[in-house]
Order: structure tokens, then C-alpha cells, then sequence
């Protein structure tokens, strides 16, 4: 019995992700992405360094990772455990990215020209 409520406090979650709340996460995904262009197309590298253009592109990156994960694969919906595994998952997927953006630069540091 109680596992009948809870698939049908779970549809009811999944139910309330109307039309309008879809648009909604479209149009916040849609100004992350116009944000992105912006500063890889408007703004010079004299303005804003590249190790700064990299740190905002990784976090909008995740910001847009995340809409998509918690309203399109309905994670935001589902137990506390697999959110948890989700997020230990972001911050690996940080962590590699800073470590390949060191490795990089230290490459790109120490070959001739």
C-alpha cells in the first residue's frame, strides 16, 4: 500500500512539469547559451583572460547541465540518494577538468615555438 503512494506521489510530480514550466527552463538554457556566445564572440581577450573565459564557460556549462538533467530527465523528481550521485558525479567531472586544464597549459608552457 505505501508503495502506491508513492508511485502516486511520484506521478504527481512528474505531472505538474507543465508547457509553461518546459518554456520556462527553454528560455533560461536559451540565455546561458546567448550568455556563452557573448563572451566568446563580444568580448576581447585585452578585457577578459582566457583562464577567466574558461572558468565561465565550465560553470555556465554545469549551470546548463544541471536544467537539463533535473527538468528533461526528471532527476529534480527523484529520491535525494540519486541527486546526491548525480552531484558527487558533477564534482569529479570538475575536478577532471581542472587537472586536463593544468596538464594543458603546462604543455602548452613547456614546448618550443
Amino acid at each position: 500500500m505505501s508503495q502506491e503512494n508513492t508511485h502516486l506521489e511520484h506521478a504527481e510530480e512528474h505531472a505538474s512539469m507543465s508547457k509553461g514550466k518546459i518554456w520556462k527552463v527553454f528560455f533560461i538554457l536559451l540565455f546561458i547559451t546567448v550568455i556563452e556566445f557573448i563572451i566568446a564572440l563580444a568580448i576581447p581577450e585585452t578585457l577578459m583572460s582566457h583562464g577567466v573565459k574558461n572558468f565561465l564557460y565550465i560553470a555556465l556549462t554545469l549551470l546548463k547541465a544541471y536544467y537539463i538533467v533535473a527538468f528533461f530527465m526528471h532527476l529534480k523528481f527523484e529520491k535525494y540518494a540519486l541527486i546526491v550521485a548525480i552531484l558527487v558525479s558533477f564534482v569529479f567531472i570538475i575536478y577532471f577538468i581542472i587537472l586536463m586544464l593544468t596538464e594543458g597549459n603546462y604543455i602548452q608552457d613547456s614546448m618550443p615555438i
